[in-house]
């Protein structure tokens, strides 16, 4: 049961991607900056986690905080770069397009994380059906693209 709310979960948080594009596309052309639509989309989801810490009482590991690789920090920079390039792509490409290419490069990232071992929990090898699933995707990207 765990894990079909987490197949709901991640489900719908994919869900959440085309609209929080479209808002933050709003928000961009409001602002005449897609770059300031993107710091302040960060400000809010922020504020956001903040008042949930406060709310749920979480806690930290700071010890944690200092003892983690240098290179864990960038993942704040590839969300900042995600976002800012989806604003810009989303009006230009349409939210079909735009995310059929964000989820092959996607899906095309993460069976080489899987195969070489990084970032990932376990190994898992490359295999043709795997490299089939990410050929389909790109097959409906252009399909999208063509129709």
């Amino acid at each position: 049961m765990d894990k079909i709310i987490w197949i709901a979960l991640a489900l719908l948080s994919g869900a959440f991607l085309p609209i929080q594009a479209g808002l933050n596309t709003k928000l961009g052309k409001a602002l005449a900056s897609p770059v300031y639509a993107s710091m302040f989309s960060f400000i809010v989801g922020a504020a956001g986690l903040i008042t949930y810490i406060i709310l749920t009482r979480q806690t930290i590991s700071w010890a944690g905080i200092k003892d983690a690789p240098g290179y864990v920090w960038i993942g704040g920079l590839l969300g900042a770069f995600y976002v800012t390039v989806i604003i810009l792509a989303f009006p230009k490409l349409g939210p079909g397009l735009t995310f059929g290419l964000v989820v092959a490069g996607q899906m095309t990232v993460s069976i080489l994380l899987e195969h070489f071992n990084i970032l990932v929990a376990q190994q898992n090898s490359i295999s043709f059906m795997k490299v089939l699933g990410v050929l389909l995707v790109v097959a409906g990207v252009i399909i999208i693209r063509q129709f």
